[in-house]
């Protein structure tokens, strides 16, 4: 079918959104609109001494400030979300600090003013004053033995310590490993740039007593769930709608403070009330990412094959759980140790850790990212380590499709992969044979080439929990509401290509509706990269609904019995008798009964497993440290496409965020006041296009048996590919120097440093031999 599944076409709504006819929250605007404005801590660690509202209150156009004082009792703090076990320890987050401050950005006070001017003018007349206590900002220090303490209930900052895995098992196949191998990963902290700030308007309507809130989201369902827990009543008494979003990665299924704060405010005001984030607020309030430190080891045998896995990892949680932040490093990532290399073991064990930070929690990815990162450093050291060939020692490795169906030791099972075609076709189209000619060539350029190989693999699925309601009306277009929400992903496209294939009604006349929660009984969201497998299931299921209500009236109208008719989508949406001519229309019948509505609903996980070979080349300068990435190759297997130009899209864009964090992103504070040091884009340093090479990115499709379709997600594989085989590239250009490696991020201060500490190394060894004889 032209507009069906496998084409590649370009977006629907790239039109209206690139022309600025988007709907975004702030482009909302409502009868009687008020807008608020936070008060955040200057300070990461303190006890609060003074905070007089008074000449604040008093402002011009000020309809409320809040403080801890007013909403004690009235909204129920944020917590840990996710039911690891055994259980973390209880600490939660007032939406306003009440004594104390943990992190710089944590809000303490709460403004509602008629404009937005006039609310952060009278937040600036707040008087507040602290008596500071000494910060912790790196998690293996807030571990340490007489560390200042964050939390009366979580003695020496400690906020689980989980493990999972065989130990004995593991430990037993390590003692009878002939090589073990051992490295040191840093997956630093990441700020989430999302084009479009956190942003909330929210009205209170009295004659129902709901609240109608417009949120910029990644599920409205679950941001609907989150708000009436703040406020404390029934979910069915939000309704929550979610319009264009300029971006998430995860942190826009968060809940944060400012929510549960709008929407109280909306009722006690009687008027709605708008909060939108600001570019600053981001850096400092929004829910970051990564922030694992990790040791991992292997036991490998006599030929290179590793039989057994473990890590010890430390996760920064911040001064606070958000909300599946105890998820991450845990239950999300840590039983995907080892990928989809045939190990007969593994054993993890995390330990969160509370800092005077903002919060962490799922980033593009959601651990595992951090976890295939640990894998792949220990590939690479091994291969060192033995004298192997690193491409050859994950040939070695990998599961292979006559090892299929193939339980790992994380409690997964792999139904479909082709490991070693993706290797081979990634190698040659990265022309691995010819790079040490082009390293040659850099070094006679007084510059160091490297290259990284990564083989990767995703988890993906999400939440189990799925609707979909699609209508055709009377004049033959169809609607679509569904639990996803597309923050950039293409969703209005590729939805109306599943529903243009199942149903054969014209591409042109399928439009996706916005998020609405009254519209489904329940809904997902989009994370966890579910979005197609998910969604493509419960649209099935939608079209088989209206396809059997339309053969019950198809028989009526054409005087035949159900079990005679048949229906054609590739014909233009016909119901036939079969073996003859007769037919009559969907559409037609649609028309004819004031429309038809189809619904499909799942409650239940299929995890997929896309995998893939990313081959990243770079060149050191050997005067300045600067990294230019050269060459980025990738194979990706992602079963079944639906849309491969917007499935090239979430690789482009996973890759640049891996990259990201290889050659600069990381959030940094000052050890002595816990003061961010990278608190914008003049310190934090995005990737920019002229960074970037053009990529090469080709697909080998591997249905997977776990879905109708057989697709697996896409949305978060590029950053999980990105960073181990950018930050291996850079390691290994560095050991071609003879330099020491160093960790994410590579800048070129970094670089530079090991370079020129190798080059003291080396004008140091004629005195050292003189000295010694």
């Amino acid at each position: 079918m032209k507009f069906g599944l496998g084409q590649p076409l370009t977006r629907v709504e790239d039109v209206r959104l690139l022309t600025g006819a988007g709907a975004y929250v702030d482009d909302i605007p409502l009868d009687g609109q008020l807008h608020a404005a936070v008060l955040r801590s200057p300070i990461a660690h303190g006890r609060i001494t003074e905070l007089d509202v008074s000449a604040a209150r008093a402002a011009s156009g000020v309809r409320l400030i809040w403080t801890f004082e007013e909403i004690a009792g009235r909204l129920r703090p944020l917590s840990n979300d996710f039911p690891l076990e055994p259980a973390p320890v209880a600490i939660s987050m007032p939406h306003l600090a009440d004594e104390r401050v943990r992190f710089v950005g944590q809000p303490v006070a709460f403004v509602v003013a008629e404009t937005r001017a006039q609310a952060e003018d009278a937040a600036e007349l707040i008087v507040l004053d602290f008596e500071e206590a000494q910060p912790l900002v790196e998690p293996a220090h807030a571990l340490q033995e007489g560390a200042p303490q964050l939390h009366d209930d979580a003695p020496g900052n400690l906020a689980y310590s989980w493990e999972c895995g065989d130990r004995a098992t593991t430990e037993a196949l390590f003692r009878d490993a002939t090589h073990v191998v051992q490295t040191h990963v840093v997956n630093q902290r990441i700020v989430v740039s999302s084009m479009e700030p956190r942003a909330i308007n929210i009205r209170y309507l009295s004659d129902t007593e709901r609240w109608e809130a417009w949120v910029s989201s990644q599920g409205a369902h679950g941001i609907r769930a989150k708000i009436s827990r703040a406020i404390g009543v029934e979910p069915e008494r939000v309704r929550v709608h979610v319009p264009d979003v300029g971006g998430g990665f995860g942190m826009k299924l968060m809940d944060h403070p400012e929510y549960g704060l709008c929407a109280l405010a909306a009722r006690e005001l009687g008027r709605p009330v708008k909060w939108i984030g600001t570019r600053s607020e981001s850096f400092l309030s929004d829910a970051q990412g990564r922030d694992m430190r990790a040791t991992v080891e292997g036991a490998f045998d006599a030929d290179g094959r590793c039989r057994a896995m473990r890590m010890e990892s430390i996760s920064g949680l911040g001064a606070y759980y958000s909300t599946f932040g105890a998820g991450v490093h845990t239950v999300f990532s840590a039983p995907l140790l080892g990928g989809m290399y045939g190990l007969e073991a593994i054993h993890c064990s995390v330990r969160g850790a509370f800092t005077n930070t903002p919060s962490t929690d799922a980033y593009r990815g959601a651990g595992r990212p951090e976890t295939i990162h640990a894998t792949e450093r220990l590939m690479d050291a091994a291969a060192r380590q033995l004298g192997i060939d690193r491409a050859e020692i994950r040939r070695r490795n990998l599961v292979t499709p006559p090892m299929l169906p193939h339980a790992t030791p994380g409690g997964f099972t792999f139904d479909s992969l082709d490991t070693h075609l993706v290797l081979d076709r990634a190698l040659a189209a990265a022309d691995y044979a010819g790079f040490e000619a082009r390293a040659d060539d850099a070094a006679a350029r007084g510059a160091y080439a490297g290259i990284g190989i990564a083989y990767y693999m995703e988890r993906t699925g999400g939440s189990p929990v799925e609707n979909a309601r699609l209508t055709i009306d009377a004049d033959g277009g169809l609607s679509i509401w569904v639990g996803t929400q597309s923050s950039g992903q293409g969703h209005e496209t590729a939805w109306a290509q599943i529903a243009h294939e199942a149903l054969g009604l014209p591409f042109d006349r399928i439009r996706l509706m916005p998020g609405d929660s009254d519209m489904l009984e329940a809904g997902g969201g989009t994370g966890g990269s579910r979005s197609l497998i998910m969604a493509s299931r419960v649209l099935l299921l939608s079209a088989d609904d209206i396809i059997a209500q339309g053969r019950v009236l198809a028989a009526n109208k054409l005087e035949a019995a159900e079990d005679d008719i048949e229906y054609d989508a590739a014909a233009g949406a016909l119901f036939r008798i079969a073996g003859t001519d007769r037919t009559v229309g969907l559409a037609t019948l649609a028309a004819e009964a004031g429309g038809i509505t189809g619904t499909g609903n799942v409650g239940d996980r299929e995890s997929t497993f896309p995998n893939g070979c990313h081959i990243a080349e770079v060149e050191i300068d050997g005067d300045t440290g600067w990294l230019t990435l050269k060459r980025y190759t990738v194979i990706d297997d992602f079963g079944r496409m639906v849309n491969p130009s917007l499935v090239l899209g979430q690789v482009h864009g996973g890759v640049v965020q891996g990259l990201g964090q290889v050659m600069g992103e990381a959030a940094i504070w000052d050890a002595d006041t816990g003061q961010p040091l990278t608190g914008s884009y003049m310190d934090y340093r995005m990737p920019r296009a002229d960074d970037l090479p053009f990529f090469e990115v080709a697909f080998e499709e591997v249905p997977c048996k776990t879905n109708p379709l057989g697709v697996k997600g896409c949305g978060e594989a590029g950053s999980v590919g990105g960073i181990p085989s950018g930050a291996l590239a850079v390691l290994d250009a560095l050991a071609r120097a003879g330099a020491e490696g160093v960790e994410t991020p590579h800048t070129p201060l970094r670089l530079w440093q090991s370079l020129a500490a190798r080059e003291a190394a080396f004008e140091d060894r004629p005195a050292a031999a003189a000295a010694t004889g």
